[in-house]
């Protein structure tokens, strides 16, 4: 099973982000489990310096932005194969 983490504290587009991120997997149809980590300590453990973060099976691929919805899709097709 995918593993996704969305970082960030809770601001607008952290929230943002993972409701994105619930859209593409939804859409494509990946069995994954989206997680939403919000402790600081936790985050820099990826080295983040700025927020919404994602994380797909224990790797940074984004920070500091809102990826698009194809760059997303991409990244867990990536990482599933």
């Amino acid at each position: 099973m995918m593993n996704i983490k969305v970082l960030g504290s809770g601001c607008a587009n952290c929230k943002r982000l993972e409701a994105l991120v619930h859209k593409v997997v939804n859409d494509t149809g990946l069995y994954a489990e989206v997680e939403k980590v919000t402790d600081y300590a936790q985050m820099m453990r990826w080295n983040l310096m700025q927020t919404p973060g994602l994380v797909v099976n224990d790797s940074l691929v984004s920070s500091g932005r809102i990826p698009t919805e194809s760059e997303i899709a991409n990244w867990l097709k990536t990482s599933t194969q």
